[in-house]
């Protein structure tokens, strides 16, 4: 398991708040599109239970610009 195992919806979407998202809207099925006003970026998050798959979560930080650094040190 790598630095990005173990993360929930919740924790992520707290980290996203952090770096200035907010939720933007409802997408398709229990995705959630979010907005960062600042630098004008989209990411989509699945809104699912349990732990968050590494890929998806490398893919939602690739879509927000942040690297895996500055994830984990908010």
């Amino acid at each position: 398991m790598g630095r990005l195992a173990g993360f929930k919806y919740r924790d992520i979407a707290k980290k996203l708040k952090k770096h200035g998202f907010e939720f933007y809207r409802q997408a398709a099925g229990s995705h959630e599109i979010w907005y960062n006003k600042s630098c004008n970026l989209y990411t989509t998050i699945p809104n699912h239970s349990g732990d968050m798959p590494e890929g998806t979560l490398r893919a939602i930080l690739k879509q927000a610009n942040i690297s895996v650094e500055e994830f984990l040190a908010k």
